[in-house]
């Protein structure tokens, strides 16, 4: 072995081992002694970018796939890093020239998999993961991501069978405890429940674990009827899980009330014209996704799933560098905002997911927080925000274990808490109607689900689309869905979601009283 050779041996296992800052160095003599060396560029991108030097590793990582234009791992690693910087639209560039030369290894498969998954092209997903588990079948995660995919596109019975060899072959993933769970129908019982009470005894120390396992434990028990015990491992699950996420209520009410201070109103032909995006936004768990499901079903309108677009566009041109997509330095600098960058920004960077209709739904529920900025940067855009019963809605979100990742959430791992953060909702969404008065649709869930037809025309001829039956029939639209709802929005209209709250409510009337003096009208 020569010097070169030695040099990028030690840089690969650097890599390996996570020692970025060795890597680092090893790449950069490399690329000394051998400056057309794409294997060189790799290592020196990959190092650059886990050491949040995000430009350098786009720099190293684009001269690495120049000099190397068929390996599908430099591909893929790019566009991964594209995306992390959200510049979706280069990155799922990058993905598809990667996927095109049909990648073997399970670590480019993956890094792939998981953008399709996040850009809404789940059945490309399932493909990709499909492959991973073929490479590598004793890989527990591989087999979780592809039962994953597998929900989001309805393929529910192999999405069943994909979580179970996930935990036979490795029963500490925790998470497909869960995704097994909510695959449930509420018409069937479960034969989940011991395997998941014997796995909870063995895993109690474990704080994740006990997090996973009591929520799965409390779908099943709802299902069978038994709700006293359900809502005590739901409980108990959340419990555990928000233990250590320091959630702070009082932040939030300071984030609101800065939401409603006056920004500039924007002057005549300021803001982006287009009339393509259709906002539906609300609380989650709220009905959002069966909107989605409704207007998508229209001949015109394409489903482009939560999109953090909106507040990437908002925080890139206000020029913050804090580390969060919106907080207090992001609204200090909005005051008086470029309405029509912003706008220009967001249709900019949708375009690789927009599709090819004429309008398509961003359905982030926590864009309400958005919606005076949407407002006035996409003027001509749409704007429905669904309401539902309080008690429910906040029974909802205390039920749902959100992604983890992102602090929007961190009220719901307690019951008082998100009953807080309903009543912070509530009262932004009154100032949204007193300072746009119309601009914003707010549709009932319950009205949908017992007036389907008037409803849905209401929300068409606020969008501006012409009437077409087959919005009736969402639950054809076999567009794949990934929120919560994938499961339900698959069968017709249902009214088996409404008043859920009555079967707890010895155990929901510190919330009821919470609600009835921040003003909520309960039924």
């Amino acid at each position: 072995m020569n010097e070169l050779e030695r040099i990028y041996s030690a840089a690969i296992h650097a890599l390996n081992d996570a020692q970025w800052a060795r890597a680092q160095d090893l790449a950069a003599q490399l690329l000394r002694a051998s400056p057309h060396a794409g294997g060189a560029y790799f290592i020196a991108g990959v190092a650059a970018s886990r050491l949040g030097q995000i430009d350098l590793a786009l720099v190293h990582l684009h001269r690495a796939v120049q000099l190397s234009p068929k390996r599908a791992d430099y591909l893929a690693e790019l566009a991964r890093v594209l995306h992390a910087d959200w510049r979706t639209n280069e990155a799922m560039a990058a993905a598809d020239r990667a996927f095109a030369l049909a990648p073997t290894d399970a670590v480019t498969l993956t890094t792939l998999g998981v953008l399709f998954a996040r850009s809404n092209e789940h059945r490309r997903a399932a493909q990709v993961f499909e492959r991973a588990v073929a490479v590598m079948p004793a890989v527990g995660e591989f087999k979780f991501n592809l039962g994953t995919a597998l929900t989001a596109t309805g393929e529910l019975e192999r999405a069943e069978q994909a979580f179970l060899d996930c935990l036979r072959v490795e029963p500490s993933n925790w998470r497909a405890y869960l995704a097994l769970a909510e695959l449930l129908k509420k018409d069937k019982g479960s034969d989940h429940i011991a395997m998941f009470q014997r796995q909870l005894a063995l895993s109690q120390q474990n704080d994740e674990a006990a997090m996973y396992i009591n929520l799965a434990l409390a779908k099943e028990m709802e299902t069978l009827g038994q709700y006293e015990s359900s809502f005590a491992h739901l409980s108990e699950g959340k419990r555990r899980g928000g233990a250590r996420r320091g959630y702070s209520p009082e932040r939030d009410v300071a984030l609101f009330d800065a939401l409603m201070q006056p920004v500039a109103e924007p002057q005549p032909g300021q803001g982006h014209p287009s009339r393509a995006p259709i906002f539906v936004i609300g609380m989650p768990r709220s009905g959002t996704t069966l909107v989605e499901r409704i207007l998508s079903s229209h001949p015109t309108v394409h489903s482009a799933g939560e999109l953090q677009n909106f507040g990437i566009a908002l925080k890139r041109v206000s020029g913050s560098t804090t580390p969060t997509l919106l907080d207090f330095d992001v609204l200090a600098r909005v005051r008086s905002p470029q309405w029509t960058a912003i706008g220009d920004e967001y249709i900019r960077n949708t375009q690789s997911v927009a599709g090819k209709r004429a309008h398509f739904v961003d359905k982030l529920p926590h864009n309400f927080l958005f919606a005076g900025f949407i407002a006035r940067a996409l003027p001509n855009a749409s704007i429905i925000c669904l309401r539902r019963d309080p008690m429910d809605t906040c029974l909802s979100n205390f039920r749902q274990l959100f992604a983890q990742t992102t602090p929007y959430y961190d009220y719901s791992f307690d019951l008082l808490d998100t009953g807080r953060y309903y009543l912070l909702l509530d009262k932004l969404m009154a100032h949204w109607e007193r300072t746009m008065p119309g601009r914003i649709l707010q549709v009932g869930y319950e009205d949908l689900v017992d007036r389907q037809e008037e409803t849905t025309r209401r929300i068409l001829a606020h969008c501006k689309l012409p009437w077409n039956d087959a919005c009736l029939r969402f639950e054809e639209n076999d567009a794949p869905v990934a929120t919560a709802s994938a499961v339900q929005v698959r069968s017709p209209m249902f009214r088996t979601s409404m008043q859920r709250w009555k079967r707890y409510e010895p155990q929901l009337d510190g919330l009821r009283k919470l609600l009835e003096a921040g003003g909520v009208p309960l039924d």
